[in-house]
Order: C-alpha cells, then sequence, then structure tokens
C-alpha cells in the first residue's frame, strides 16, 4: 500500500510470466506505490506445484491466470482501503495473456458478480498467435506494449489484435519499442533458451460467444480434434530474451500517463 494515500486508494494487479515472481514484478510493484496505487501480485504457480512453464505451457491453462487476475479483483473489492472502482490487470508475457484477454465481457461475467470490473488492462508482450476472441468487451481501456524482434510472442499479430478490439470500441493504446525483444523491461542481457517453446507460428482463436475452437494452416480453417492437433504441431523451440534500453527507459511513463488516465 502507498505510505501516505487517501484512505481509498486504485489498485494494480500484477500477473507474472512463465518464469515464475521475479523481482522484476516487485519492481513494478513499487512503482505503482510510488503513483500513490497499492499493488498486489499474484502467484500464479507456487499454489499448484509449478515453477516455470517456459518449456511446456500445458501446465497451466491460459485461462488460469485470467481466473487468478478477476479472483484477485474480487478480493481488492472487499477491502476498505481499495477504491473497487479502480483497480487495474497488468501483466507480463503470460501474464500479459490474462491481463489482455480479461478485457472480454464473458471472462467478466463468469468471474464477476454486478458492475465489477477492472478499470484498465497493461499487457506486456502478451501472445496474440492464437487468440480469445468475443462481439463482447468490457468497456476498459487498454494498454498494450510489444517488442518489434519479439521471437517469443511476436508483436505482429498483437497488433492485429489490437486493431480488432478497436473496431470493437474498446480504447487502445499500442506501444511498440522497434528494437526489443521479449522481456524488454527488464534490466537482463540479452540471451537465449534454446528449450523454452513458443507460438509464434501458430494462427487460431477461442471463440467465447460460439465456445469453438479453431487453427489456421496453409490457408485452410481447422476444428475440433484437427485443430487441436495443429496447435500442438506448430509449436517451435528457441527463444531470446532482454532488456532493451529505450524500453526500459519509456515503459514505466508510458503506465503511468495510461492508469493516471484510466484513473480519474
Amino acid at each position: 500500500m502507498p505510505s501516505n494515500g487517501p484512505h481509498a486508494v486504485p489498485a494494480v494487479i500484477i500477473l507474472h510470466g512463465s518464469s515464475g515472481v521475479n523481482p522484476g514484478e516487485r519492481v513494478w510493484a513499487r512503482r505503482m506505490n510510488a503513483l500513490g496505487y497499492a499493488s498486489f501480485v499474484v502467484d500464479s504457480f507456487t499454489g499448484r506445484g509449478l515453477r516455470n512453464t517456459e518449456k511446456d505451457q500445458t501446465q497451466l491453462s491460459m485461462a488460469a491466470g485470467i481466473a487468478d487476475a478477476y479472483a484477485a479483483l474480487r478480493l481488492l473489492a472487499t477491502d476498505p482501503r481499495i477504491d473497487k472502482g479502480r483497480i487495474a490487470v497488468m501483466g507480463f508475457s503470460r501474464g500479459g495473456v490474462a491481463a489482455l484477454y480479461s478485457s472480454l465481457e464473458p471472462f467478466r461475467l463468469a468471474a464477476t458478480e454486478g458492475d465489477l470490473r477492472f478499470a484498465a488492462h497493461v499487457a506486456f508482450y502478451p501472445s496474440c498467435g492464437i487468440s480469445y476472441e468475443s462481439a463482447h468487451i468490457d468497456g476498459s481501456p487498454v494498454l498494450m506494449l510489444v517488442g518489434g524482434k519479439d521471437n517469443y510472442t511476436p508483436a505482429a499479430p498483437c497488433i492485429a489484435y489490437a486493431d480488432t478490439l478497436r473496431s470493437k470500441g474498446t480504447q487502445i493504446t499500442l506501444k511498440e519499442y522497434p528494437d526489443a525483444w521479449h522481456g524488454f523491461d527488464r534490466p537482463t542481457l540479452l540471451h537465449s533458451i534454446p528449450l523454452a517453446t513458443s507460438a509464434r507460428e501458430c494462427h487460431g482463436s477461442y471463440d467465447l460467444d460460439s465456445r469453438t475452437f479453431t487453427m489456421v494452416r496453409d490457408g485452410q480453417t481447422l476444428s475440433g480434434a484437427s485443430a487441436v492437433a495443429e496447435s500442438k504441431r506448430c509449436l517451435t523451440t528457441g527463444i531470446t530474451l532482454g532488456g532493451d534500453p529505450e524500453a526500459q527507459a519509456q515503459s514505466p511513463a508510458e503506465v503511468a500517463a495510461f492508469l493516471k488516465a484510466a484513473f480519474e
């Protein structure tokens, strides 16, 4: 909690990536506190007996992160120190997936009651190749930050998804750092993880309205068992991670300006 804030303050829920909670999430938590916001770091792994999903993302469904985000929202909404109308969600990589797709109304309706919703969504380098789709959105603004050189969760599908959300009425801000790789906000040296699995060659969607899953391969749309098989076949290995000076310098200010506007 901020040390000198008003009685009821805004809050930011922070969701980690495939390596679990690490110092990067705690740095962002302190940044939120410095802005006068409470921060709440969610650990989606430890309680489930997991440490890392980089090599095998099937250990935990991406939808679990969305469920965890909404569980945190419901919890914080009961705390009198928190302004329940001003709770945002921010996530990184796997956590960015949850932060982004929790903006879809079917997820909100399944996880909350009444008008409780996130005031804003901040997604750092989420995966958008296999996306969640719905005609219905929660109406809250979205900030998406992506790296132009990201070979783990490439920017291009997320740029296209941002256009899709925008066409449905979402107020979305997209920031691309052209020379940045995955994990660009962290102070880590550029390095490779040969065995990490990426869906960068995958193209598909889960339609929440019709409850159908489809994949696209060589221009053909696959469904049912064929789509499930393709979602496994399209996976590749070998990724690059590392901080980017421009992104490290600019992303905190981008997030601060976005949240200030969303919380007004």
